[in-house]
């Protein structure tokens, strides 16, 4: 690596902000650019989950690296972000899905990730809130739950400790090879910019097809005590979508603070993030189906938030096809929070020219570049 080498990411969500300080730690000199405050675009809107999806083997690769990353962090820096190690209970309402989760609990298993299947009356004893007779589920044990915003707070602040640069209220206008342009018209050249920007990064790369996934979510008045675990519908990524687009799941996460955070669904073809009733409604519907309790709890607030999505699902990781220096951190949808580990450590090690732990090609964005479009800079 060449000596004082800069480095500028775009957008201090929890994915730019963890890139940024990665990048800071391998020597190079980073300035992290955020049109705002770290923290509050789509990080600030979201679910805070930190858990192991295994809907294809890239994506646990994905999860179970970035989980473990995690987890050294949190020893390192302990309580930062609220972080709360209450593991996943993964909830089968039939024997189909009972099906499943056993299947999830061997797969987890055999990747070292404890989790344990449980019967119908396991579920009911660990969590007494859920409604009886569900089938059974999977406990997943090394999973937690997050405030994402004050983790990305937390990491620039300590991105500037570590000797980097963090600037904010600037909004970046144009991406160019090794070169961005400010909607002021001023200009900063880097060797190598990081685009973690979320669905900022259509508007500046239009190439790059990263689209908007909205979803609901709303917050109960405090109830300490009443639920330990993240409970997750075994539907959850199988939800068959109605005719508006509308896929609901229940996702339930216990906050540290006693606040129960309620989700979750996915709705295509939506533009602004105005509260949908009907998708609220389906949403809060969807887990008071799983924890009746919740039909006589306080939502003291809802909103609506856009997730940047990618076209086949996976998050694009790794160089620009067309621009020299420019490199991607953009489309993880729902993971952002879980995989920004894993996404700082992948474009640190193909910056660096080394073999990573993961499949690069996977998550290349010249999956989305026909070969006669491609040219290298």
């Amino acid at each position: 690596m060449p000596m004082n080498t800069t480095v500028c990411v775009i957008g201090a969500g929890i994915v730019g902000t963890t890139c940024a300080l990665k990048m800071q730690e391998e020597g190079y000199q980073v300035s992290l650019i955020e049109a705002a405050s770290p923290g509050c675009g789509v990080t600030a809107v979201g679910m805070g989950h930190l858990v192991a999806l295994d809907e294809t083997e890239q994506e646990l690769d994905l999860c179970l690296l970035s989980l473990r990353m995690w987890k050294d962090f949190f020893t390192e820096f302990p309580g930062i972000g609220e972080v709360s190690q209450c593991g996943t209970l993964w909830v089968a309402e039939n024997e189909g899905q009972l099906v499943e989760a056993h299947h999830r609990a061997q797969g987890l298993n055999a990747r070292l990730w404890r989790a344990e299947a449980l019967t119908g009356e396991q579920v009911q004893k660990l969590e007494p809130a859920l409604r009886p007779g569900l089938a059974g589920g999977v406990r997943v044990f090394g999973d937690s739950v997050v405030y994402p915003p004050k983790l990305a707070h937390f990491m620039a602040q300590l991105l500037v400790k570590r000797g980097g640069n963090l600037i904010l209220r600037k909004r970046v206008a144009q991406v160019g090879a090794r070169q961005l342009t400010f909607e002021d018209g001023s200009k900063l050249n880097a060797d190598i910019i990081i685009v973690a920007a979320g669905l900022e990064v259509a508007k500046l790369l239009p190439e790059i097809a990263v689209f908007g996934r909205k979803g609901h979510l709303a917050i109960t008045d405090r109830y300490p005590g009443r639920l330990s675990h993240q409970i997750v519908s075994m539907n959850y990524g199988q939800a068959a979508v109605s005719a508006d687009a509308l896929a609901v799941a229940a996702n339930v996460q216990p906050r540290s603070n006693g606040q129960w955070l309620i989700g979750s669904c996915r709705q295509d073809h939506q533009t602004d993030n105005s509260l949908d009733p009907k998708a609220l409604g389906a949403v809060l519907q969807s887990a008071m189906t799983l924890l009746p309790c919740l039909a006589d709890m306080q939502i003291i607030r809802a909103w609506a938030g856009m997730r940047p999505a990618s076209p086949d699902g996976h998050p694009i990781i790794g160089h620009h096809p067309g621009l020299a220096g420019v490199w991607l951190a953009a489309g993880h949808e729902g993971l952002g929070v879980t995989t920004a580990m894993a996404t700082a450590k992948m474009l640190a090690d193909q910056i660096a020219g080394r073999a990573g732990e993961i499949d690069y090609q996977h998550y290349s964005p010249e999956r989305f570049f026909p070969v006669q479009e491609l040219k290298y800079a």
